[in-house]
């Protein structure tokens, strides 16, 4: 009996890995394109462009994994009974809830993975995803100027830059200057470090030389200098927006009805986002017996299993549909809270019903005798 449930549960794990690093794969493409505007018009790196995008993957996950765990466990049972295995698996007086056991262990597993995802892994990956998004549309000093390469900050005003130190630092430093009517200046340096003030971002220039030319007289002259600074008349940087609700911990969300800081409709959203991080994993499970259930309590037909693949399908997009439907009404309403819950818990009562109490008559149409018939 072990075997048999190693065999099935091994089947159901390459199946759900295949069919969710798939759904994965396509999924980080099309967010991948969001992402394309900062490579061209901001000059990220590929490493920086790849972390952004890995950090998106959390949320996405527990998103697909309920629908991959779905996929694969519907298209495993119904191989199995093609192949007349579960046939002989009945045959041998193997109960369905014995061979639900597999399917209901992955759904498990997956429903506390994904609880930990979404109180630690997503909260996280959210906060250093947008910590690293406000560094890459701000950081000045790596996205404004690139290595080699002449940069125009402004209309009149360019920069010529040769490296990019470790410690953020800027080394070989040539600015040429034209914003003053009467004046052209051009300023060089060994190093630079930009710093953001409330007027805007400038650059901190140490060990340089400036030189200017008057353009009435023509006159030149030319000054050194060990510390000098030159404003680029930019905008001051925006502030880092502030913690969305992925980013809260559970506590903070449990807890919002008694924030005084938040508006009832903020704080019933966040309580409905708290109960969303237990009942969204639990939805594993409740795939896992539905996809299981009918292939292992329904009727078996040589010439396919449409109709319970139907229902079985049916049954996941209307709890996905309902789901969602109650998780935003709840957030209007608390009440909608006790629907929410009974959308996940009812129907693995039904599943496991089915399971525990299956005859092989339950499901079959009683034949109507004719008089006279035996």
């Amino acid at each position: 009996m072990k075997k048999l449930n190693l065999y099935i549960t091994k089947q159901i794990v390459v199946g759900f890995l295949l069919v969710a690093f798939c759904l994965m794969s396509i999924i980080w493409l099309t967010q991948s394109l969001r992402f394309i505007e900062l490579i061209t018009n901001k000059g990220i790196s590929l490493g920086i462009f790849v972390e952004m995008t890995s950090l998106l993957m959390p949320r996405i996950f527990t998103i697909l994994a309920p629908i991959s765990l779905f996929a694969a466990v519907l298209f495993v049972y119904n191989r199995m009974l093609s192949d007349r295995e579960l046939s002989v698996m009945k045959a041998a007086g193997i109960s369905p809830w014995e061979n639900a056991k597999p399917a209901l262990l992955v759904g498990l597993v997956m429903a506390v993975f994904n609880i930990y995802v979404m109180n630690f892994g997503i909260p996280a990956a959210e906060n250093a995803f947008n910590d690293l998004e406000w560094q890459v549309k701000n950081d000045v000093s790596q996205l404004m100027f690139r290595e080699g390469e002449f940069t125009a900050i402004q209309q009149d005003l360019t920069l010529f830059i040769t490296t990019h130190e470790p410690d953020g630092s800027v080394g070989g430093i040539l600015i040429n200057d034209d914003r003053n009517p009467k004046t052209r200046s051009t300023v060089s340096a060994e190093l630079g470090r930009i710093v953001h003030t409330k007027k805007g971002p400038r650059i901190i220039l140490v060990h340089g030389s400036r030189q200017e030319l008057d353009r009435k007289t023509n006159q030149f002259s030319s000054v050194t200098f060990d510390r000098y600074s030159v404003d680029f008349g930019a905008k001051e940087s925006k502030a880092r927006k502030a913690a969305g609700v992925r980013e809260k911990t559970l506590g903070e969300l449990l807890g919002a009805l008694d924030n005084k800081s938040l508006s009832p409709e903020d704080a019933r959203r966040w309580f409905v986002e708290g109960n969303k991080r237990f009942t969204t994993p639990l939805l594993n499970l409740v795939y896992a017996l539905i996809a299981c259930t009918g292939l292992l309590v329904g009727n078996f037909n040589r010439r396919g299993q449409i109709k319970l693949i139907s229902y079985s399908v049916g049954g996941m997009v209307l709890i996905q549909a309902f789901d969602l439907a109650l998780g935003n009404l709840a957030a209007k309403n608390l009440y909608w809270l006790i629907p929410m819950y009974l959308n996940l818990i009812l129907p693995c009562l039904i599943c496991l019903w089915l399971l525990f109490f299956y005859t092989p008559t339950l499901f079959r149409k009683r034949r109507r005798l004719i008089p006279g018939e035996r």
